[in-house]
Formats: structure tokens, sequence, C-alpha cells
């Protein structure tokens, strides 16, 4: 399987997303550098970066005497945007949709508290075109789930927090996987952008409890129905 330029960063992908796929299994060993410079035909270099790459986001472990061998799902950086892409991009489970929940209700109602403190009128702008997107989309004249995206992304650049706006690619994926599971998760569409309205006010209002409160039931709200479901 000949590879195409950018060596490096195809194979990175290629092995990376064979991981998460689970064609190669949890403590098992991997093929050498020697044997995936030869079934990818790509030069030893490009193989042992990519094999560093992989190792770095928490994948593989690569030893002397060893091998390369496929590290337990807890050792992965599930932070790590490429990962997070090819999770997307693999089946996620409703396993994996709750944890990803899980971590927005730690983080979301927090984001929303101090973008209620700290949004500029630029940061609130912002939030307001994407939640009218998020309107037309309810009518079919936008697309819902990047409306959705945008205007949760304006939330977090809307805090002030740098971690928090770092955690944009997370929730971007996050609400991703969730559209496997459109149907029952959001049972009424009108609902849900008057509930996302609902955190817009209190951002505009200044009124941070409030935003931080409606973005808890919110999330709590769909975490329950996930929970449900398995």
């Amino acid at each position: 399987m000949k590879l195409p330029h950018n060596l490096t960063q195809q194979l990175t992908h290629t092995l990376g997303l064979a991981i998460i796929n689970g064609k190669y299994p949890v403590g098992q060993g991997m093929p050498s550098e020697a044997e995936i410079c030869e079934e990818f035909e790509v030069s030893r270099s490009s193989t042992r970066e990519a094999v560093k790459m992989l190792s770095a986001k928490g994948l593989i472990s690569s030893r002397p005497k060893q091998g390369i061998r496929v590290l337990p799902e807890n050792n992965w950086n599930m932070f790590d945007t490429d990962i997070l892409s090819w999770i997307l991009k693999s089946k996620p489970s409703l396993i994996l949709l709750k944890e990803f929940l899980q971590v927005r209700l730690a983080m979301e109602p927090v984001a929303a508290e101090l973008a209620a403190k700290n949004a500029t009128p630029t940061h609130l702008q912002n939030i307001e075109k994407a939640l009218g997107r998020m309107s037309d989309a309810k009518d079919g004249l936008d697309d819902a789930l990047d409306s959705e995206i945008a205007f949760h992304c304006a939330i977090l650049e809307a805090s002030g927090n740098r971690f928090f706006i770092q955690l944009k690619d997370f929730i971007n994926t996050a609400l991703r996987v969730s559209t496997r599971y459109q149907n029952y998760i959001y049972e009424d569409q009108h609902d849900f952008v008057n509930t996302h309205e609902l955190i817009f006010k209190s951002i505009k209002s200044g009124n941070a409890q409030a935003a931080k409160e409606s973005t808890n039931i919110f999330l709590e709200t769909i975490l329950q129905r996930v929970e449900s479901k398995l």
C-alpha cells in the first residue's frame, strides 16, 4: 500500500486510525518499523517519525527488544485533535458520548458564567449570530450542527479563559459524535433552540448564575437521555 506524499503525516494518520478502529489490539505487537516501511512503501526515517508521533499521543509504546505495542485507551491523549478526528471517523460508542458530556458539564457551565462577566460586544454578536443560524437551521436554512458548534465555541471564546478557548476542537468533535444519536438526544428542535436562546440572554444580561444554571440544565438533560439508552 503506497502512500501519497507528505508521508510522515499520512502514515501517522493511517496507523492512528487503524489503532482507533482496533486493527491492532491493545497490548499486542504491531508490525516492526521495517515491516511498516515495506507495507506502506515509505522510508525508514518517515516511519520512525510517525512512530514517535503516535507515541507522543499515547497510542503506542516503542522500545528496543519489545517492539511497538498498542497502549490501553486510558493512555491516549483524548484532547489531541488527531485522536479526536480518528475517533470521529470510527464508530464512537454511547459510552464515549457519555464521557464527552461529562467533560462538557465540568467546563461549559463555568465558561458560560465567565462569558456573562467578560463578554465584549463582539463576543455577544458572535454568540447571537450563531443562535440566529440555529434558528434558521430549524427551518432548513442553515446547517444545524455547524451552527450549534459555532454557538458553543463562541461562548468559550467569550469566557476570556485561555484554557477554555483551547478546548474548541474538543467541543467540535463532541458535538459531531452526538449527531450519530441525534434522533433521540434532541426530541424537540424548537425547545432545543429556545434553550440556547435562554443561555444567550443570560450571558447578554450579565447574569452569570443564570448562564451557568441554564447551561448546566441543558447538558444534564442530554446526559440523562444518553444514560437512559445505555
